[in-house]
């Protein structure tokens, strides 16, 4: 009987031993919550010393956080945030550059440009006008094609979109708009689309997501939840304005100064890889490595040409002047931050 204790004793002990020697890996992030799940445990299944920590939040809000933390930073990794972030991010000299293992396979521009990269691409999400077909039939408004249909006084209030500080998805679009209008003309552009905005989010999925229960015919998004919440029968139809889309790449990084960096080097091996590349498949119709993802039925085949020519280091470059000014302008009709 006390052998038996003894070795059940001593198993228990040995389990609790394996369990408390995997290394805790704090990674932000800005990926829908539903993705969490399954990221983590593929990553975990492959790493089965390395338990995730999710820190998750909206881009501009995870983006403001690693700044504030830069003296001493808290996160070890970042799986899933805009790169326009990560610029950010470099450009303050806080990633640890790294080439993943699979780097080869990663298209050129979806991935930083220096060598080792500061940060490599996952997959794309671009600007997507979300329509509620229902709703517009019920207040005659008619579809609109293009960005400057938006500005058409018939939809004074009737749209919903992303505030840029606290949204890569609001960022994307304003930044865009910038690049494809030109400045002058952008900001001139979205003063005429601010007297049409009925509230600014905090989150990129929200619009879309307010326009499928119809608190607002127009949601200005991106394609995964005008893709998912169609999927699942809301009476949306999903608009690719015809002026281009403004678009973003889900990123990973490593954070300098990790303590946990052999830890880190691991996750961004896996984010890079093919087999990552087939859950990211299931959620974005543009990846990083080309030859994997499968054509969305609800999206055109054409969709990736679709996609505006981005300077990103613009964009990084340019984030606290055009943020400041937007705020400046427009932030009057933000919904209150929650508490």
């Amino acid at each position: 009987m006390f052998k038996r204790t003894a070795l059940a004793t001593a198993l228990i002990a040995g389990f609790s031993l394996h369990a408390t020697a995997a290394t805790e890996l704090t990674v932000y992030t800005a990926l829908e919550v539903e993705q969490l799940k399954a990221y983590k445990e593929a990553f975990e299944k492959q790493n089965p010393d390395i338990e995730i920590k999710w820190v998750r939040d909206s881009t501009g809000i995870i983006t403001a956080k690693l700044l504030a933390e830069k003296a001493r930073p808290q996160a070890d990794a970042v799986w899933g945030l805009a790169a326009s972030s990560l610029a950010v991010l470099d450009k303050q000299q806080m990633l640890e550059a790294y080439a993943p293992a699979q780097l080869d396979k990663i298209s050129a521009n979806y991935r930083d440009a220096a060598n080792p990269p500061a940060w490599v691409g996952m997959d794309v999400w671009a600007a997507t006008i979300c329509f509620n077909t229902v709703e517009a039939e019920k207040q005659n408004l008619p579809k609109p094609v293009s960005w400057e249909d938006l500005t058409k006084p018939i939809y004074k209030d009737k749209i919903v979109m992303p505030n840029p500080a606290s949204s890569g998805t609001g960022y994307l679009d304003v930044s865009s708009w910038l690049q494809t209008f030109g400045e002058p003309q952008g900001w001139a552009y979205m003063d005429r689309l601010h007297q049409n905005i009925g509230q600014y989010t905090h989150s990129g999925s929200k619009p879309c997501k307010l326009a499928a229960a119809g608190e607002f015919p127009i949601g200005i998004s991106f394609e995964y939840p005008a893709v998912q919440l169609q999927r699942k029968g809301a009476p949306l139809d999903i608009v690719l304005p015809k002026e281009g889309l403004g678009w973003d790449i889900e990123a990973t990084g490593i954070i300098k100064g990790t303590a946990h960096l052999e830890a880190a080097k691991k996750l961004a091996d896996f984010s890079a890889s093919s087999d990552a590349m087939q859950l990211y498949k299931s959620n974005f119709a543009v990846l990083a490595q080309p030859g994997i993802a499968e054509r969305f039925q609800e999206l055109p085949a054409d969709y990736e040409q679709r996609l505006i020519k981005n300077d990103f280091a613009w964009a990084a470059e340019n984030r606290d002047k055009i943020l400041a000014e937007w705020r400046k302008r427009y932030d009057g009709k933000s919904e209150p931050v929650a508490q």
